[in-house]
């Protein structure tokens, strides 16, 4: 899997992990993905989240973050999917049933709104970032 710069086209994007990083607070890995543009509920658009979410699931579970980042394997795990703007019921819907798989692999997700630096996440419901 390649770790490229951001880039605004997600079709280009779904092999891209956009940030690998230890977080000392939780002693979780957490893996950044920026969506430069507005999820609007489109199918197309959708069908690429879901993709790049499956390229995330991929890059930790097949082993690949063991190898690229060994000093971070076996730490738990966090995806956070960072928006400029809520997205809209269809993306949430998606994104509840990717948190959902997810989870059964013990990885958590994350939403954070970066316009209101809200985070949202199924475990804890909606919190405002402090």
């Amino acid at each position: 899997m390649d770790i490229k710069p951001q880039t605004s086209d997600i079709k280009n994007r779904v092999g891209v992990i956009d940030v690998i990083a230890h977080d000392p607070k939780t002693g979780e890995v957490v893996l950044v993905m920026n969506e430069p543009n507005e999820l609007d509920g489109s199918d197309d658009q959708l069908l690429s989240l879901q993709e790049r979410f499956n390229a995330y699931a991929s890059f930790l579970l097949d082993g690949e973050m063991a190898e690229v980042h060994p000093e971070l394997a076996g730490k738990p795990t966090r995806v956070e999917l960072r928006c400029a703007r809520m997205p809209d019921k269809r993306a949430l819907e998606l994104l509840g049933l990717i948190h959902d798989q997810l989870a059964f692999q013990e990885i958590k997700l994350e939403v954070v709104i970066r316009n209101d630096e809200i985070r949202m996440s199924n475990d804890e419901g909606m919190t405002k970032s402090e």
